[in-house]
């Protein structure tokens, strides 16, 4: 391991003191959207989008590469997130109903199942001490009020001790001094009254294909002012699934590399503090692939941390 993936696995621990005593929702925090669509499997049927999934059974064995093409969101396994930085993960989950098993999924399920996954990242956890996760649950699909029950169970019963729970907005001292290490937010009405299950966090998504327009669009919502908690900006892109062509030629991950420029540009130029400007998690497709994770931690490096200029 190079001393800056070392370092990058282990960012939160190397924090300036400054930046450990203040809420993690004024950290600026490295986030993957659709986390785990890098283990998409291409013999499952098709989940999304609707227009597509009306003919999966009779043009399945075409139709489904392509949507693989374009749901495959990350290429670096979830402990290679982890090792990159990334404390801010996106997790869509569905049930089949051929299986007990809970899976992620972007279009198509998974082979990965959601119990895998994280006991995957509960193993680095154990590695990580003082690294901090904010997992968020949402997007479900396929699922009965008695699934969500048994997989808030899991979770709850797989992270045990080291849930954090919602009464306040800990600081990663506190974490530390608790031993949380883990954010868990859950996206389902039913679940509001578990003081373990934070509510939804507000991801920012300006679903356009246009890097400028997704930039307009962040700057627009920074203008409206700082969402109280966890809020996220998201760099993704939405494609048009109306272009064929382009469906056929390309895949996500080109179309999204060549954004990247001008979305990591937007980036640097940000600050995380507490005043009405400042961000909190920035997420992206394909972390790992260039420099957002080490940009958007660089956010925690500035000599001063801004003030609301009421206190």
């Amino acid at each position: 391991m190079t001393d800056e993936m070392a370092s990058s696995a282990d960012w939160m621990s190397n924090l300036n003191e400054k930046f450990i005593e203040i809420p993690l929702s004024q950290l600026a925090i490295p986030g993957s959207h659709n986390a785990m669509a890098y283990s998409l499997d291409v013999d499952s049927s098709v989940l999304e989008p609707k227009k597509l999934k009306s003919f999966d059974k009779m043009f399945g064995s075409f139709l489904r590469p392509i949507v693989k093409k374009w749901g495959t969101a990350q290429d670096k396994t979830i402990s290679e997130q982890l090792e990159a930085g990334v404390r801010y993960f996106d997790l869509r989950v569905a049930g089949k109903p051929e299986s007990s098993d809970f899976f992620f999924y972007h279009g198509l399920y998974t082979i990965m199942t959601v119990k895998e996954g994280m006991t995957e990242l509960a193993t680095w956890l154990g590695q990580h001490t003082k690294e901090v996760v904010i997992l968020s649950f949402s997007h479900f699909k396929e699922m009965l009020d008695s699934q969500h029950s048994e997989l808030t169970g899991f979770l709850k019963e797989h992270f045990k001790t080291k849930l954090c729970p919602k009464t306040q907005m800990p600081s990663l001292k506190a974490c530390w001094e608790n031993g949380y290490q883990v954010v868990l937010s859950y996206d389902q009405s039913g679940v509001n009254d578990d003081p373990l299950l934070w509510p939804r966090i507000q991801y920012w998504w300006a679903d356009n294909s246009d890097p400028k327009e997704v930039i307009s669009y962040l700057n627009n919502q920074k203008q409206k002012g700082r969402p109280e908690g966890f809020f996220v900006a998201g760099l993704n892109l939405t494609i048009d699934g109306n272009d064929m062509l382009l469906y056929l030629m390309k895949s996500l991950k080109e179309k999204t590399m060549s954004a990247y420029p001008l979305l990591l540009d937007w980036v640097k130029e940000q600050h995380r503090g507490s005043d009405g400007e400042s961000i909190n998690i920035i997420a992206g497709d394909f972390v790992g692939a260039n420099s957002l994770v080490q940009d958007v931690i660089r956010l925690n490096s500035a000599d001063i941390v801004h003030e609301n200029p009421t206190d």
